[in-house]
């Protein structure tokens, strides 16, 4: 039946953070890299407008993706996997877009450098010294107030980032809350 082999091979994308963190997951835990189709993947679930620039910077690097993401796998330390992807050694790849990445591999000791989820921390009392977005040692302490707070909470690291995102999109700066505001 051809529906059957279009809905297995397709339908996972539709909920693509599922796939990620399912599939994508155990595929790089299984191999020890990724596939160029699963890297973009984590690309465009963050970022859809960085994806070509993301290309342009892998293609600049003169590496694969399979040596990159193998060389994650490969790194000890949380900063060693980051300092993978910082310039110069993959270009347009910053620390929201690694993040990203990072935290798909490892959803336990990463979690998403992202405008939204950092302007959310002060609302459970915390904030970084900096943008976590822009600069490395900012980013791994707001990942550490992250995780004390997912501890102090209960919920995974992963839970307390998608809290976090949520509580902005909804409250935030042009929130959703404020465009609706006086509408019925």
């Amino acid at each position: 039946m051809v529906y059957g082999r279009y809905k297995k091979k397709y339908l996972k994308y539709y909920w693509l953070e599922n796939y990620l963190f399912d599939d994508v997951n155990k595929n790089f835990h299984n191999r020890g890299h990724l596939i160029p189709e699963e890297f973009f993947a984590i690309v465009i679930w963050k970022s859809n407008r960085a994806k070509t620039n993301v290309r342009g910077g892998i293609i600049k690097s003169k590496r694969t993706i399979r040596a990159i993401t193998s060389e994650i796998f490969q790194a000890k330390t949380p900063e060693q996997k980051f300092n993978v992807f910082l310039s110069p050694k993959v270009p347009n790849i910053g620390i929201p877009i690694a993040s990203a990445i990072l935290t798909v591999c490892y959803p336990n000791d990463f979690t998403i450098a992202d405008y939204r989820a950092c302007a959310s921390l002060k609302n459970f009392g915390e904030e970084v010294g900096g943008n976590p977005t822009i600069n490395i040692s900012t980013y791994f302490e707001y990942l550490d107030k992250c995780k004390k707070l997912a501890h102090k909470y209960k919920v995974s690291l992963r839970d307390f980032d998608r809290v976090l995102w949520a509580k902005d999109f909804y409250e935030g700066k042009n929130g959703l809350k404020h465009l609706v505001e006086g509408l019925e």
